[in-house]
């Protein structure tokens, strides 16, 4: 079959999945989710069987250490995936919630209720993660998926996809509601932009270069996610303890994520406290520091950084640190090089915290905490499908709501216009 007819194939199932999905009652669609979650369990060794494929072609092909991080599936991960699913089942199912009600002069009362989007596409890199917290959050807000994985990750991708449709399905989920594209050819992602008359929504997960290609060149609308370029910005009245732990576990508790700090601005005033305490802790950890002429004059063994490093996502340990006079200084450097995603502050300024929270634009703002918080299971919104960095529709994490529509409802007692 070519690559078009197959993904077409695949949009028409999808919409007659859809049609049965939006209707389908809260129970059924966690019982379903529960039985995802324990399929994932009882059959973890051919995961990890078809996991070890990917990492092994991964290692081959030259991946960085960030994207072979995100590739890799281990049991800790599996049950994290499983979690995920029955985290889902305790939160309200927002299909059919009506948001407001009120009534007109006229006697006519109009509410608004939560609908699903449909069929919602995914297309994503390397993290077969991904594949799990989709189909969940869509099962969840009644929407077909169709799931297009990156090449690096097929094996591990048809593994999860054919565990988790298995239990769906005999759960009394209707066939079609999660399918993955099975092919690894670029032109189903080309095909799947433009497959307006099936697809709903397109949801892209992974670097800058898939974003903009799918963002430039979709006919299908699309909520644009994640490329992560996240500073923490030490005051001169930081507790400088704490943002040490905060600087370290931002940058190393997973390096290879979009939530992860890129760069490290500090005040002039702590410089001379603060990074001769936080660099050795950095590098003795792997990171590699590139720093500002004042950085290096602190920290000799960073390297010069250039004006790339303050705009590149790195998605490993490498950080980019540069020392500004004041607040104004670090927010106007956000403002630059910034992708809207996570930024954070270290103060006991209360005011400086305000200002900070008010002017930085960016779908999650934190005042003494790490970046590697925004994330809809820290949130509390289960397994989540991405993070938002646009202001349309959904922005931040991506929870159960954000997957839903609404619809006007309206009732009468025989009113007409007039």
């Amino acid at each position: 079959m070519a690559v078009r007819e197959e993904i077409v194939a695949l949009g028409k199932r999808a919409r007659a999945a859809a049609q049965k999905l939006a209707t389908l009652n809260t129970e059924v669609k966690n019982n379903a989710l529960r039985a995802m979650a324990q399929a994932l369990r009882e059959r973890s060794a051919e995961i990890l069987q078809s996991n070890a494929l990917d990492m092994e072609a991964g290692q081959a092909r030259g991946l960085s250490r960030a994207l072979l991080d995100r590739l890799l599936l281990n049991e800790k991960r599996i049950e994290e995936m499983a979690a995920g699913l029955e985290a889902l089942v305790s939160l309200p199912d927002p299909v059919g919630e009506i948001t407001s009600m009120w009534t007109r002069p006229n006697g006519l009362t109009i509410g608004r209720m939560r609908v699903p989007l449909g069929v919602i596409g995914i297309i994503y890199e390397a993290r077969p993660n991904v594949t799990v917290d989709a189909a969940g959050l869509c099962l969840k807000t009644g929407n077909a998926v169709i799931l297009r994985g990156g090449s690096e990750a097929i094996n591990s991708n048809r593994a999860i996809a054919r565990i988790i449709g298995e239990a769906a399905i005999a759960a009394g989920i209707p066939e079609g509601a999660i399918q993955l594209v099975d092919t690894t050819d670029r032109e189903a992602v080309q095909v799947m932009m433009r497959l307006n008359e099936y697809i709903d929504v397109l949801i892209p997960r992974g670097g800058a270069g898939l974003i903009r290609t799918v963002v430039e060149n979709a006919s299908v609308p699309v909520i644009e996610t994640g490329v992560g370029n996240c500073h923490v910005y030490v005051d001169e009245d930081a507790d400088l303890e704490m943002a040490a732990r905060i600087v370290v576990n931002a940058k190393t508790q997973r390096p290879g994520v979009c939530n992860a700090m890129e760069t490290l601005l500090v005040h002039r005033n702590i410089a001379p406290s603060f990074l001769p305490l936080v660099a050795p802790q950095l590098r003795d950890l792997g990171v590699e520091l590139r720093g500002c002429e004042n950085t290096r004059a602190l920290v000799p063994f960073a390297r010069e950084a250039t004006e790339e490093d303050w705009a590149t996502e790195y998605l490993d340990l490498i950080l980019a640190v540069k020392v500004v006079n004041d607040l104004e200084e670090a927010i106007q450097h956000i403002s630059t090089y910034g992708t809207r995603h996570s930024e954070a502050i270290v103060t006991n300024n209360y005011a400086r915290a305000l200002e900070f929270l008010r002017r930085v634009d960016a779908a999650a703002v934190y005042v003494n905490a790490s970046t590697r918080f925004t994330d809809g299971f820290q949130y509390g919104f289960g397994a989540e499908i991405g993070i938002s960095t646009q202001k349309l529709h959904a922005r931040g994490p991506m929870g159960p709501e954000q997957l839903t529509t609404f619809k006007y409802i309206v009732f009468g007692s025989g009113q007409v216009r007039q």
